[in-house]
This record gives C-alpha cells, structure tokens and sequence, in this order.
C-alpha cells in the first residue's frame, strides 16, 4: 500500500510558550482535551495562545469511525464533577470563547446531553461574559436529547457530518449521514437565534461534485457556519488519506460555499471545527 508524503503546506511547527500552561490546568482538573485526544495539527499553536477544547464524558467513544484518533473501548463512568471542573479550568485559562464537545456515548440513555447541559451552566457561573460553543454527538438522533441541549442556548451549536454522504459506511459506519442533516436542521428551527454549524473533511476520496452538493445539503438544513479542512491519516491502521487537497481548491469550496449563501466558511488544509472559532464567530457576528 502506497501511502502519500505530506507537501509543504501541511507542516506546521510546535507551539511552545504556554503549551505548558494549558496542560498544567487540564491535568490539575483531570479533564480530556480533543486537540490531544484527536491529535489535532494545531494543538500546539491554540496551547500556545491559552485556548484548548474541552472533551467531557471520558477517553473512549463507542463508536468506530475509521479516520479518527479518538480511542475506541468501553466508556468510562460519567465523572458529575466534570461539569464544574470544566467551569473553573475555563475561567482559569481565561477564556472568552468556551468550547466543548464529547466523546460519542451510545451507552448513555440520553448521550450524555444533560451532561452537556450542566456543563454550559457551570460555565456560565464562571465566565459569565463568555460565549459557548457546543460540538455534539447526535445524540441517536434523539429530540429530546437536543432539546436539552438546546435549552441551555449555548451561542453555537455544532455537529460534524464529517464526510460526504457517499462515504459513510466507510468513514463512518456507525453514523447516517441523513440522521445528521436532521440534527442540524431541528436545532435551526428549534431557535433560530443560535448559530448552527457543521464541517467536514476532504481528500478522503470524494468528488468536487460531492463537496459542492453537501454544501447545499448543509445550507438548506440551515447552517450558519461550515468549516472544511484536509483529512491527515492518525496511524496506518486508520483510513488512508486518498489526496492532499491544494489550497487553491479550498478557496473554491470557500467561495462556492458563500455563493449559495453559507454566513461563515473557514477552508483550509489545517481547518478545523474549533480552529479560531471564536474570530470566526465574531465575523459572524
């Protein structure tokens, strides 16, 4: 099996300065990041600037998605501390833009949205100046989950469709693709004052002709924010990157994205959900 070398817009250096910082007060509070969870590329530079998301309900996903670093096993407790322990590391590191996702939690009967609720509370308690973006799961396409989330009114919601539709059963094989459309689409109508927003990675074997129909597909859901960044293949035992994207075809996907009338599009090879996300929420804004 060939695997593809990385060009020169993919390197990126690492972040020093207050890589120390963040770890330090993410260890103290026992809590998960998704940029060293996922291996995220820019982990060193948002360390770097004080700012790191936050990944609540344990280590492990009970789902098997083929490109993602995240580890796969059986769930750990759900720690009801983690909540408040988010809060104070939030005001700590002296966020203003608070972000926080999850691990995908099957096993929970809600999947985990009442954690996630008390867990934009505890924040507000301690930053109550900030604005929170959630990034969850879907919940198993539970309304009910989402409107518990949805109550918090949290200022974005976010969930990733990830791929192409085209591609799930691969990239995805525990995911539907529809059931995350319908997620989205439910959160716009449910308030449509919080911003929506979804991403999604290429060079994973999809067609132009595919990207360019799932930006529709996430503007007819109502999406007000779409981020869209080059898949890079954690480990040999994971989904091989097809093609490294150049830069100029993600200006394409950028500007086809606002031309259909997408509010907020941030596209490029080391785009990611949490990536500036709180300067692209105030461009949105």
């Amino acid at each position: 099996m060939e695997y593809l070398r990385k060009p020169e817009w993919l390197k990126v250096e690492k972040g020093r300065g207050q890589c120390g910082k963040v770890s330090r007060i993410l260890k103290s509070h026992q809590l998960n990041s998704v940029c060293s969870e996922a291996g995220c590329p820019n982990r060193g530079e948002c360390f770097q600037s004080g700012t790191a998301t936050f990944m609540l309900l344990g280590k492990y996903c009970t789902r098997n998605c083929t490109f993602c670093q995240v580890a796969k096993g059986n769930p750990e407790p759900v720690d009801e501390s983690e909540p408040d322990h988010v809060a104070e590391a939030a005001r700590e590191m002296g966020l203003t833009h608070v972000v926080i996702t999850s691990v995908t939690r099957d096993d929970l009967p809600d999947g985990g949205a009442e954690h996630f609720a008390r867990t934009i509370r505890a924040v507000r308690r301690e930053v109550p100046q900030g604005t929170i973006e959630v990034l969850i799961p879907d919940f198993n396409g539970e309304e009910a989950a989402l409107k518990t989330v949805m109550a918090e009114k949290p200022d974005i919601l976010n969930h990733n469709v990830e791929t192409v539709p085209e591609l799930y059963e691969k990239v995805r094989p525990k995911a539907i693709f529809e059931r995350s459309v319908e997620l989205l689409s439910r959160a716009k109508k449910m308030d449509k004052a919080i911003c929506t927003k979804s991403g999604f990675m290429v060079g994973l074997g999809e067609t132009d002709e595919q990207v360019f129909k799932l930006l529709e597909t996430l503007h007819q859901a109502g999406c007000d924010m779409v981020t869209i960044g080059q898949y890079l293949q954690p480990s040999r035992d994971h989904y091989q990157v097809k093609k490294y994207v150049h830069p100029d075809v993600f200006d394409r996907y950028r500007e086809n994205a606002y031309q259909i009338g997408i509010s907020c599009v941030a596209s490029g090879p080391l785009v990611r959900s949490s990536y500036h996300a709180q300067e692209d929420y105030l461009k949105l804004k």
